[in-house]
């Protein structure tokens, strides 16, 4: 960095400084001006001349006027106009105290809104070159007259000019920090979303895997002194029950490692294509279920394949659960029209531990979130004459899968 850019940076951070700065210098161009005389005796020539006392006093306390022009603008507009009208009335010759009125034009321009600064810059513009052709000491034409005009118009322009281009720039900052905000609650809304269907997974595989654990643990000890071998079919369907939620626990954590990580699973996530394998796992811990489906050649989208997959998983571990050992469930997948339609029934009577009919539970939550997040619907509730009934519809294409279609 210069000396030059430090000096301009130090100014910048200090703005009373850099407004005495700015005074200073105007101070040095009107006393500058006020000791030349344009008008020599044999035409245009440049000679020294003394000003009046008076024309040094206007001078010098509209210069020190310019160093409050940002606190006060209005105010310093004020008082360096009428030093103007005063020097324009009595200087003769003239001094160009109208250099402070200047600046202090552009001051309010460059710091107000554009009809502050037309009304401010046409009753300067106005005060100053009227009192200058009608009262002052030279003919109404001449061009220190006609030069007052043109400066106050000029400041004005300039300083509407800044205000114009500083209000441009912080509205492409403003523009650029709202869309790094949308960015990280975009960010941060992802994250939530995805959190949310990895909990999802994680209660959907361990109440489902858990639940028929428990079940054949409960028979194998049952049988385990008058019927070892039906027991040790139990304990084969515990272990393989734990493989089982051992392999999707590990599929499903996979999710958070690196991409490049050697050790992330590479399996799909499940579908409607492993229900029967789903069935058999229910039939073996003592629930009987029936499954029929009209959906055979219909191609679904991942997200709807796996929902489905997950919303009989649940419905089935909660009719394990809490329907009795007794109770029968029908798995029945259909297609009609544009959505695919799952429903789950038992006839099983509700424990007194069952989960509530109307939302309650993370396992209906669950459900329901799934389906929601696809704009699909979901049904729960008891059905008549005993049992749950477990109704959803999704939608074959998602909005995902639609426009991938047609780009």
């Amino acid at each position: 960095m210069t000396l030059l850019s430090r000096a301009e940076c130090r100014l910048k951070a200090h703005p009373l400084a850099l407004d005495a700065s700015i005074a200073a210098g105007v101070l040095l161009c009107m006393l500058a001006g006020s000791f030349v005389d344009p008008h020599g005796e044999q035409g245009v020539s440049w000679s020294v001349r003394s000003p009046d006392p008076l024309s040094l006093l206007l001078i010098t306390l509209s210069a020190v006027a310019l160093v409050f022009r940002r606190s006060a603008p209005m105010t310093v507009l004020a008082l360096t106009g009428t030093a103007s009208v005063i020097e324009s009335v009595t200087g003769d010759p003239r001094a160009p105290v109208a250099m402070s009125a200047v600046i202090a034009l552009f001051t309010v321009a460059a710091t107000t809104d554009r009809a502050t600064t037309l009304r401010a810059g046409l009753l300067t513009m106005t005060i100053l070159t009227g009192a200058a052709m009608l009262a002052g000491p030279l003919p109404w034409y001449a061009q220190e007259n006609l030069g007052i005009l043109a400066w106050t118009g000029i400041g004005a322009t300039a300083g509407d000019a800044v205000r114009s281009r500083r209000a441009v720039v912080q509205a492409i900052r403003d523009r650029a920090e709202r869309a790094e905000r949308t960015r990280e609650e975009e960010a941060r809304r992802r994250v939530a979303e995805e959190r949310l269907r990895i909990a999802r997974d994680l209660h959907d595989v361990v109440a489902h895997h858990i639940a028929l654990v428990n079940v054949q643990a409960g028979v194998a000890a049952h049988v385990m002194d008058k019927r070892p071998d039906q027991a040790k079919e139990a304990l084969a369907h515990v272990r393989e029950a734990s493989r089982s939620a051992l392999n999707e626990l590990r599929a499903t954590v996979g999710l958070l490692r690196q991409s490049g990580d050697p050790e992330a699973p590479t399996e799909p996530a499940p579908g409607l294509d492993r229900l029967d394998e789903l069935a058999d796992t229910f039939r073996n811990a003592g629930l009987q279920v029936e499954v029929a489906r009209t959906d055979h050649g219909t191609t679904l989208p991942a997200a709807v394949d796996l929902a489905a997959y997950r919303v009989i998983q649940e419905a089935l571990t909660n009719v394990r659960k809490h329907a009795g050992a007794e109770a029968k469930a029908e798995v029945s997948v259909v297609r009609v029209g544009p959505n695919i339609e799952v429903t789950v029934l038992d006839d099983g009577r509700l424990a007194e531990d069952a989960p509530p009919t109307a939302g309650g539970g993370h396992g209906l939550l669950g459900m329901r979130e799934r389906v929601s997040a696809l704009r699909g619907t979901l049904t729960t509730g008891p059905r008549y004459g005993g049992g749950f009934r477990v109704h959803a519809i999704l939608p074959v294409k998602t909005r995902t899968a639609t426009s991938g279609e047609s780009a």
